[in-house]
C-alpha cells in the first residue's frame, strides 16, 4: 500500500521536487497511517472516485497507468478491517491516511 501511494507521489507532481512524509501512530485499536506529499493534489470531487477501479483522472499520456492502484489498496485495507481515504487541495499536494487493526501483542 505504502509503495503504490508513494508511487504515486513521485508521479503526480509539478516542477517541484517531491516531498514525501510517512507516519503512523497508534489510535485506540487501531495504527492510522499517513502518507502525506507535495504534489499536484487532488480536487475533493475526485476525493472518491480515485479509489474506484480503472478510473483514471488524466490521461494515459499525461500520467500512464492502469487506474488499479488505490483500488487494490482500498480492498486490501478493508479486507483487513480498516479504511482508507484522502485529505488534499489542489496544487498544494495530498496526504492519503489509511487504519489497520493493532497486532496483538503476545508476551514472552
Amino acid at each position: 500500500m505504502v509503495r503504490v501511494v508513494v508511487a504515486h507521489a513521485i508521479k503526480y507532481r509539478d516542477h517541484r521536487r517531491p516531498q514525501i512524509r510517512i507516519t503512523a501512530k497508534p489510535d485506540g485499536d487501531l495504527a492510522i497511517f499517513s502518507i502525506e506529499d507535495n504534489g499536484i493534489g487532488i480536487e475533493p470531487v475526485h476525493f472518491e472516485r480515485i479509489f474506484q477501479m480503472f478510473q483514471r483522472l488524466h490521461t494515459r499520456k499525461a500520467h500512464p497507468g492502469t487506474g488499479i492502484g488505490l483500488a487494490l489498496c482500498r480492498k486490501i485495507v478493508e479486507r483487513h478491517g480498516g479504511r482508507i481515504w484522502v485529505e488534499s487541495r489542489l496544487g498544494e499536494g495530498s496526504t492519503f491516511l489509511f487504519t489497520m487493526p493493532q497486532a496483538e501483542r503476545v508476551e514472552r
